[in-house]
């Protein structure tokens, strides 16, 4: 696809690790590093057997933004955090912990149409459900709800997009499963203020009338 905005690294086109994968057309902005490698510089702790990172379709992620995975975590529960066997092969044969005693925080989902603004943080195992906005700067440390607008470090709902209704219309229209061709026709619906009389149309299109 010929993209427009060059700022924009549509991640489906990337190579990236076995354990991350990106629906269509999201992307991350470049706008202040065109050299950005997306699973070395917004993806970090990536490590063999600490989960995977599910990006869905549709979304929007800006520059700055790092998702942290599970191999950042540490143990807790013991008098010490520090990674003693991470320093030397000495001390990795004298620390009792094993790697099955640290909590595995899981795979990390980020659903379709979200927004993740400028230099928010993406901790591990969160889920963010679909249409959500993560504010800039925000930590997300929970899973967000599907439409939530989120913001502060740790990062909380401030409101929700649309109403109930509305959004157990968009969850079930799911309009990012669309073909190429309902899309095209879609778009002006997408991107209306006029909701009510979208919200017919959208129907239609996804019924195929």
């Amino acid at each position: 696809m010929d993209v427009r905005n060059k700022n924009m690294l549509i991640l489906s086109e990337q190579r990236l690790a076995d354990n991350i994968s990106v629906g269509k057309y999201s992307y991350y902005s470049l706008d202040d590093d065109p050299d950005t490698v997306f699973d070395r510089d917004v993806v970090h702790y990536n490590y063999p057997g600490h989960g995977s990172l599910k990006i869905g379709s549709f979304v929007s992620i800006a520059v700055g933004v790092e998702i942290i995975m599970g191999a950042a975590n540490h143990a807790i529960d013991c008098f010490s955090s520090f990674p003693f066997n991470q320093v030397s092969l000495d001390w990795a044969r004298r620390t009792t912990i094993e790697k099955k005693d640290i909590p595995d925080r899981g795979d990390t989902i980020i659903g379709n149409d979200v927004w993740i603004g400028r230099q928010a943080t993406i901790m591990p195992g969160v889920r963010i459900g679909d249409g959500a906005i993560i504010g800039a700067r925000a930590v997300v440390a929970k899973d967000v709800p599907a439409y939530a607008v989120v913001v502060g470090n740790p990062a909380k709902v401030v409101k929700f997009r649309f109403e109930d209704e509305t959004i157990e219309f968009l969850e079930a229209l799911r309009w990012w499963d669309f073909s190429d061709g309902q899309l095209d026709r879609a778009i002006p619906y997408l991107t209306s203020l006029d909701l009510d009389s979208s919200r017919d149309a959208l129907l239609a299109i996804k019924a195929g009338s």
